[in-house]
């Protein structure tokens, strides 16, 4: 019975690795600008707006309508330590937006990261990640939080219909309370915020001047909420859906194309170009058990059983260790798929944050989630697409 097991394992690779050679060559297709733009906006994958006027058209919550001074308020506030529960913490800590700040924890956290990274971004930090940059959130007390949960970018977040690692809220107002309310992030009650925010009296002022109903827990989140919902970016993406057809590099648009093509936009589409669904993560396994007897064990058969690895490595979840044991929404692996927006700056990746190199990422999702070898042909063609989606919080003329 084992040595049948083993022979049909070893027809079933060997099968599987002449096919490229037996079937006919594909051509790749050429698109032309004009296609290209037109696939993107076909799945949503509009441009973010220019004016305040239109950016504002794009949140329907008709009970919190955006106004440059709700706006300011919440600035003045995601600023304000007062939020966290030792007053030494503020949502930009975690969600930076200062150009070239300087994150200790964020350099000591790369120079000992397993994969030894050492570049330039370790001492130079890209400005308005929108993230600290660290593999795994650190909460107010000075501790990981639970699960080693990375940090999701707030740049462009308001836009994405799902909120949270396991997309389990729905909306940046949601997303808001939990974060001032978790015991392990700011470790907040409504009743303290409100008491703290009370004692000041500027903030006494500017909540009766904004909100009919002076200040309430619920008025501190839509507050915060109107100004997250300003952090988006534009980039030459953005000016190539407009219609400028230079706005993008001849590889960038080679990488769109890839994009397309794997069926990348599948998942990463919309406006964000992530954030609208829930996917499962990795679909594709490729280390398995085997049993003493040379069966299967039947919970790590997938679907890729030509991968199956000869050197009996142990069976993984993800192609990567997974720190934390996190195992997403209702512990199935099914992730909110992340905004590809500025994600040139937003590593390292993944829900633990266990990869630092961009191009890793683009290999990993190429192979767990599409069984896509990429070349490294490919894979640049994707980095400078990527690089196209990088860009810089829109300074709205109405809130200067």
């Amino acid at each position: 019975m084992l040595r049948l097991t083993l022979l049909a394992l070893v027809i079933i690779v060997v099968w599987i690795n002449i096919l490229p050679y037996i079937m006919p060559h594909r051509e790749k297709n050429i698109y032309s600008d004009t296609q290209l733009r037109e696939m993107a906006l076909g799945r949503g994958m509009k441009p973010i707006p220019k004016d305040f006027t239109s950016l504002a058209k794009l949140y329907k919550d008709t009970n919190n309508s955006l106004t440059p001074k709700k706006i300011a308020l919440g600035k003045q506030l995601y600023f304000d330590t007062l939020l966290s529960s030792n007053k030494q913490l503020s949502c930009a800590t975690c969600h930076m937006l200062g150009k070239d700040p300087h994150n200790t924890q964020q350099f000591l956290d790369d120079l000992m990261h397993h994969q030894n990274k050492t570049d330039c971004m370790v001492c130079h930090i890209k400005d308005q990640s929108g993230s600290d940059r660290l593999s795994s959130a650190i909460g107010y007390k000075g501790e990981i939080i639970k699960h080693h949960l990375n940090t999701l970018t707030i740049l462009n977040a308001s836009l994405a219909k799902y909120q949270m690692w396991d997309g389990s809220l729905r909306s940046s107002l949601e997303s808001i309370k939990e974060m001032i309310t978790d015991s392990e992030i700011m470790g907040m009650t409504q009743d303290e915020v409100l008491l703290r925010l009370q004692n000041q009296q500027e903030y006494r002022h500017r909540f009766q001047e904004v909100f009919e109903n002076g200040l309430t827990f619920e008025n501190v989140l839509k507050a915060l909420d109107s100004y997250i919902k300003t952090l988006v970016t534009r980039s030459a993406y953005d000016r190539f859906l407009e219609g400028d057809n230079d706005a993008m590099s001849q590889e960038a648009k080679r990488g769109f194309r890839n994009f397309i093509e794997l069926g990348c936009k599948g998942c990463h589409t919309g406006i964000t170009v992530g954030g609208q669904t829930i996917q499962k993560f990795p679909t594709r396994n490729y280390n398995y058990i085997i049993n003493v007897t040379g069966s299967f064990s039947k919970e790590n058969i997938g679907r890729d059983v030509a991968s199956f690895d000869f050197n009996f490595q142990e069976y993984r979840r993800y192609p990567f260790k997974n720190k934390g044991g996190f195992l997403g929404k209702e512990q199935k692996q099914l992730f909110r798929v992340p905004i590809l927006r500025n994600v040139t700056k937003t590593s390292p990746y993944f829900h633990n944050g266990a990869v630092f190199d961009l191009r890793e990422a683009i290999y990993i999702m190429g192979k767990y989630q599409l069984s896509v070898e990429l070349s490294e042909t490919q894979i640049d063609e994707i980095v400078a697409f990527f690089e196209s989606l990088e860009g810089e919080v829109v300074e709205y003329e109405e809130l200067r």
